[in-house]
């Protein structure tokens, strides 16, 4: 699948404020089984300084810097994205598919930290913990039925809403709540998922539905390790594993670090901020045979 994308975002101030530092994570994923072909990104007012860095998920992140004051922030990122899918995850695990709970040892030290629990301790929250075990009794101790198990008892335990303001929530209110936005369920999932030896990690991105709905937004969903296969992407709100009409924005252990824009500003007291944005998608087939060789080529 190809995509051209354009995401604008708009903050509007009711009064003149100085910008802080700002970091942007809307550069598509160019890695993988992601092609980023086109990508430009416009600012304005225009930054004083601006730099690319390489996080720590491997991930293109923005910083930018601001002087004088302004009332409104305009940031707007157009992409054009290359897609393919994925082997089948039974094909790589050859017939030696990781039985769980997975043990920390077997795992490279690079994914320590995509195990650690959500609680301050590290410890894990325990109401994660008893859906991951109830997960676990129907799976047979086996990866893939159990993401499977996993996915449909958290589609039956919370129901899916929208919800564009604040944080992920943390999985006990997510189960106490029994109602989530696509990032609470997200953290859920990441949350049982590493509480049996899977690393997991939260993903920012988009969701090219077919047939499109009438707006696009942003999406939020998991991503886990499986040893033979890599990061896999798994979709809770939709109960099942991504396709090629996700792409990948950013990742993080931690889901504050993918929003799209995050940053600071001062103005006068009680000065106010208002977001608006879009997400227009115009979405295309293309020939997996020459997809896959192009990417081949790219690599």
């Amino acid at each position: 699948m190809r995509a051209q994308l354009v995401h604008c975002l708009t903050y509007t101030y009711d009064a003149p404020v100085s910008l802080g530092e700002h970091r942007l994570c809307l550069r598509p994923r160019g890695q993988g089984h992601q092609r980023l072909i086109e990508h430009h990104l416009a600012v304005t007012p225009s930054p004083s300084h601006s730099h690319d860095l390489l996080a720590a998920s491997g991930d293109a992140i923005q910083r930018m810097r601001f002087l004088g004051t302004t009332l409104q922030l305009m940031v707007t990122a157009s992409s054009l994205v290359e897609t393919v899918a994925t082997a089948p995850l039974l094909d790589c695990f050859n017939g030696l598919e990781p039985p769980l709970p997975y043990p920390r040892g077997q795992l490279n030290s690079d994914l320590q930290g995509a195990l650690e629990g959500w609680l301050p301790n590290g410890q894990h929250d325990p109401s994660a913990v008893e859906l991951a075990q109830d997960a676990l009794m129907g799976s047979n101790q086996q990866a893939i039925p159990f993401l499977e198990q996993l996915m449909e008892m958290i589609q039956d335990r919370v129901k899916y809403t929208q919800r564009h303001v604040g944080p992920a929530w943390p999985a006990g209110r997510t189960l106490r709540e029994r109602v989530g936005s696509c990032r609470d369920l997200a953290l859920l999932m990441i949350e049982c998922c590493r509480s049996v030896g899977l690393p997991a990690r939260f993903v920012s991105g988009y969701h090219l539905a077919d047939p499109a709905p009438d707006n696009y937004d942003l999406h939020a969903w998991a991503e886990i390790y499986l040893p033979g296969a890599g990061w896999r992407g798994f979709d809770p709100s939709a109960g099942r594993e991504i396709d090629a009409r996700y792409i990948v924005l950013a990742t993080s252990s931690k889901p504050a670090l993918t929003a799209a824009v995050s940053g600071t500003f001062s103005g006068p007291p009680g000065t106010r901020s208002e977001l608006s944005w879009s997400i227009e998608a115009t979405v295309e087939q293309v020939d997996p045979t020459t997809s896959l060789k192009t990417m081949a080529q790219a690599a």
